[in-house]
């Protein structure tokens, strides 16, 4: 599973998520990518469920990047716990997703491969995706 080395702080504020996304809203490093239409926090056994969703279609062929990192650390309370008593411990990892955002890109395999591959990553993530396609208009 993904997870952070270290952090500076065990803990962190929910936050919100606002807006859309500023970076990481370009497919940069592969052919075709899998981009956010909604915010949500996407945990790191979702990540993982995609990564090899795509793999195992892929069949030994093509390349996959991961454009989402899961920082963020989410706390639980035991069930059956009373109200107070300070935050909880630290139960997983997410991350922050906003709206435009790239999560995934493939690279090295046909158009119909690399559509069936992330339709079927889309169905592993708690949000509606679209596949885009690299916009080559002004490099050479």
């Amino acid at each position: 599973m993904l997870m952070p080395k270290r952090t500076k702080h065990r803990k962190m504020f929910r936050g919100r998520m606002k807006g859309a996304a500023h970076k990481g809203n370009t497919v940069a490093f592969g052919d075709y990518g899998l981009q956010a239409l909604e915010p949500h926090w996407i945990s790191n056994r979702q990540i993982e469920a995609c990564r090899v969703a795509i793999n195992r279609t892929f069949k030994r062929e093509g390349k996959v990047i991961i454009r989402i990192f899961p920082h963020k650390p989410i706390t639980a309370r035991p069930a059956g716990v009373r109200m107070g008593k300070g935050k909880g411990n630290v139960e997983g990892w997410v991350a922050v997703v906003k709206p435009g955002r790239i999560m995934f890109e493939v690279s090295g395999v046909r158009e119909e491969v690399a559509q069936a591959a992330l339709r079927k990553a889309a169905m592993k993530l708690p949000v509606r995706c679209k596949i885009v396609k690299k916009e080559n208009g002004g490099e050479n």
